[in-house]
């Protein structure tokens, strides 16, 4: 299917913003979510474009968003860790995008951890 040059144009632009928040800071808070086959198959492709729109969307500057390979956690896939400068890390497990919005909203944006999405959440129902 061929593309006009302004589609292009906004692809480009899209894209570029898209990189922009995946840029590292020390001071940043660090999202990582976890690509590799199992992730993908379990659907972290929409939970990783999930995170990084709704940040766009907020202008969060402040937060860097990537990707990783296994984080080791098979079975809870998709997997999203964030870092916070000086705080533990977190690990949500069971990602889809509506969750992926969720966190962004009351994590990234009013720093308050949703912990029913939490490892540790799941560890408490054994």
């Amino acid at each position: 299917m061929a593309k006009s040059i302004e589609e292009l144009r906004e692809i480009r632009e899209k894209m570029r913003a898209q990189i922009d928040l995946r840029q590292k800071d020390e001071n940043n808070i660090r999202v990582v979510v976890g690509m590799a086959t199992c992730g993908i198959a379990a659907g972290a492709r929409p939970v990783l474009n999930a995170f990084t729109e709704e940040a766009r969307k907020r202008n969060l500057n402040n937060v860097t968003i990537g990707q990783t390979g296994c984080i080791g956690l098979c079975q809870h896939e998709p997997i999203v860790e964030v870092f916070e400068p000086d705080k533990e890390k977190v690990t949500y497990v069971g990602m889809n995008a509506e969750k992926a919005v969720r966190v962004v909203l009351e994590h990234l944006v009013n720093r308050q951890v949703v912990t029913e999405y939490t490892v540790g959440a799941i560890d408490a129902l054994k």
